[in-house]
């Protein structure tokens, strides 16, 4: 990529004046014009004669003319600026080419997570109002069977065959739209661009109201955070991640992998697919780095060509960093960035510190360090509560080492949620100056004083008990140095059930299964005593061994421990 055209994604990326013409669409025609006939999007379209997937191209020119004939297509129908327009399309060119003309229309795209369940899905739904409907066939069907925006939804496109349920389909729209250059929509810095559900995996699905000038900010940031370069090659294994590349100047390999089920993608085509096209950049939840590792070390795998690698939805255990470690150059990191839907990215860290530092004091129960602020970001610690508060005052930061909430201020920073006041409110802590917003991540933490951030659990995961409040992670880390240990879960579990009798911390153990079994009473015995060497986790007495935890499905990695409280409670007959 030329210098020019770097230049020309910067300056897209710049403006902080929340009244300033933004549209992160417009750096695509740059592109385009820089390097027309370089490729965007590889996407898997079928399988080879040996067995190996065939991949459909699109070069950033066919990827902006594409894109530009699906927005004024969209315009002929009624689709167009500030239309609420719920998109259920699996990762594809068709994906990219309509995300993009989404945008470049200023179309407000409603991604919803597949994977939160069908009620939460109707919910999310009627709850953004939407107005058109964008998705595959399967995903009609379910929209008419279940009644997914029945009362607001009334323009409707199918990306394939349609059958029964009338509107367009893709190829009408892009015949409606014709060729010829579109001009993007002047969308305003603090005008609203998406609104993007989050997982629900610790509470109900919200739906965060990203502005342009968010976006904008996020592209900016992941780029300068991970030296990003324009003409690198991505094999993003989470979708929403991949919406980044084309802004970025990096090509997309769409893996040949089930997204929704990251945790059964197969190793082996990661890998192929990895060396065919030379990636140099790869994002992955832990369970995708995992499988991988545990696919790759003992067959010798290297991956000479990734410059980095992202990881991100969950904690990243430092012996996963150090087993898939093995995979790469010794120069190259794994990094694990810190955020949520609502705020992205708010820190990193590499895990050459990680493996060379944090890691012995993260095993002896001091939490996981999840690095320094990225640049604009501020984070500050708050006393933990349950309640709104409305106004940031300086006075309320907690000092060095002291565990609280995360708050977090920056350019990437959401408002809002969509037409959830309460939530908002509990979320959101406004600057004296009544316009800048602080986000409070529902994380607990500390700063040490490199001005870290050591990440303690979520708020409502901590266990109160009569002795005293005990944090998950620090005290999970304790137990999972074990080698026969997968992953555990601390949870709070009141003796009697229903609300009566003191709460008790109960440790659910899921065990590795690359590792020889061990008796239960043995591995009790052994996991006893490494908490009784620990006064943090000296308290958990009581252990349960579950055969798998029940995890999200966006990343395979959260884990859901109001479901595992309930479990323990019936297991252990205290209901």
């Amino acid at each position: 990529m030329s210098t020019a055209a770097d230049a020309a994604l910067r300056s897209v990326t710049s403006s902080s004046s929340p009244c300033a013409s933004v549209n992160i669409a417009t750096v695509l025609p740059e592109m385009a014009r820089r390097q027309p006939d370089a490729h965007a999007i590889h996407a898997p379209v079928g399988r080879r004669l040996d067995g190996r997937p065939a991949y459909a191209s699109y070069t950033y020119r066919q990827l902006d003319e594409e894109s530009d004939r699906i927005a004024r297509g969209l315009g002929t129908i009624g689709i167009g600026r500030g239309t609420r327009t719920v998109l259920m399309v699996k990762p594809s060119l068709e994906f990219f080419a309509l995300t993009f003309a989404l945008f470049k229309a200023g179309v407000v795209p409603v991604l919803v997570d597949p994977g939160m369940g069908i009620r939460n899905l109707k919910a999310c739904i009627a709850e953004a109002e939407a107005e058109a409907f964008i998705g595959i066939p399967k995903a009609h069907v379910a929209r008419l069977l279940l009644g997914w925006g029945r009362a607001t939804i009334r323009r409707v496109i199918t990306v394939g065959p349609r059958l029964f349920w009338g509107g367009w389909t893709l190829a009408e729209v892009k015949r409606r739209g014709g060729d010829g250059r579109l001009e993007a929509a002047a969308t305003r810095a603090d005008e609203i661009a998406a609104i993007l559900f989050t997982s629900g995996s610790t509470g109900v699905p919200k739906g965060a109201v990203y502005t342009h000038g968010n976006f904008a900010a996020q592209v900016e940031k992941v780029r300068d955070t991970y030296d990003i370069r324009p003409g690198e090659i991505d094999l993003p294994t989470f979708p929403l991640f991949a919406l980044f590349d084309p802004a970025l100047g990096m090509t997309t390999v769409v893996p040949d992998m089930d997204p929704s089920r990251p945790a059964s993608a197969d190793p082996a085509a990661l890998v192929a697919a990895i060396h065919e096209f030379g990636a140099t950049n790869m994002f992955g939840s832990p369970a995708v780095i995992d499988r991988l590792a545990r696919y790759g070390e003992p067959r010798g795998v290297k991956l000479p060509s990734l410059r980095r690698v992202l990881c991100a939805g969950a904690p990243v255990p430092a012996r996963l960093l150090e087993r898939f470690s093995r995979l790469l150059a010794p120069e190259t990191q794994v990094f694990t960035p810190y955020g949520a839907t609502e705020a992205l990215p708010v820190a990193s860290i590499g895990s050459h510190e990680v493996l060379g530092e944090t890691r012995a004091r993260t095993e002896a129960g001091a939490g996981i360090c999840v690095g320094r602020p990225v640049a604009g970001m501020e984070v500050r610690i708050l006393p933990i509560s349950d309640e709104a508060v409305p106004t940031w005052d300086d006075a309320l930061a907690l000092p060095v080492g002291e565990i609280g909430e995360i708050v977090v201020r920056g350019p990437t920073v959401t408002r809002s949620y969509w037409k959830r006041e309460a939530s908002t409110a509990l979320a959101k802590i406004r600057e004296k100056d009544g316009t800048t917003i602080r986000h409070r991540m529902g994380d607990l933490g500390y700063l040490d004083d490199r001005g870290r951030i050591w990440f303690c659990g979520r708020k409502s995961h901590r266990v109160v008990t009569p002795a005293g409040t005990l944090f998950t992670i620090p005290c999970e880390a304790v137990f999972n140095t074990h080698p026969a240990v997968f992953r555990t879960a601390l949870v709070g579990v009141r003796r009697g059930g229903g609300g009566d009798g003191a709460v008790e911390p109960v440790l659910c153990v899921e065990r590795d299964p690359d590792v020889p079994r061990v008796p239960d009473a043995r591995l009790r015995e052994e996991l006893l005593a490494l908490g009784a060497a620990r006064e943090h986790t000296r308290p958990i007495r009581t252990l349960l061994f579950h055969p798998r935890f029940p995890v999200d499905v966006r990343h395979n990695a959260k884990i859901f421990r109001e479901k595992l409280a309930v479990w323990a409670e019936r297991k252990l007959g205290w209901r």
